[in-house]
């Protein structure tokens, strides 16, 4: 996926168009650079799945 791709998924779950985001191993570390880039991105919780996948879902209260 481009960072362009990746900011229109972190909208949509912002946006509460979806309610989680499936992120792969090969895209991870593409999609984080882009992610710690948001003004938001304490309020997204990412939950490690097997093989190195990654789920996200927004929170309405920021992680600490």
């Amino acid at each position: 996926m481009s960072e362009e791709e990746f900011r229109q998924e972190i909208n949509r779950l912002r946006n509460r168009e979806i309610e989680e985001l499936f992120v792969s191993r090969e895209d991870f570390m593409d999609f984080r650079k882009v992610l710690v880039a948001e003004e938001d991105f304490k309020h997204f919780r990412g939950i490690a799945l097997r093989g190195g996948h990654v789920r996200y879902i927004y929170l309405d209260e920021p992680e600490i």
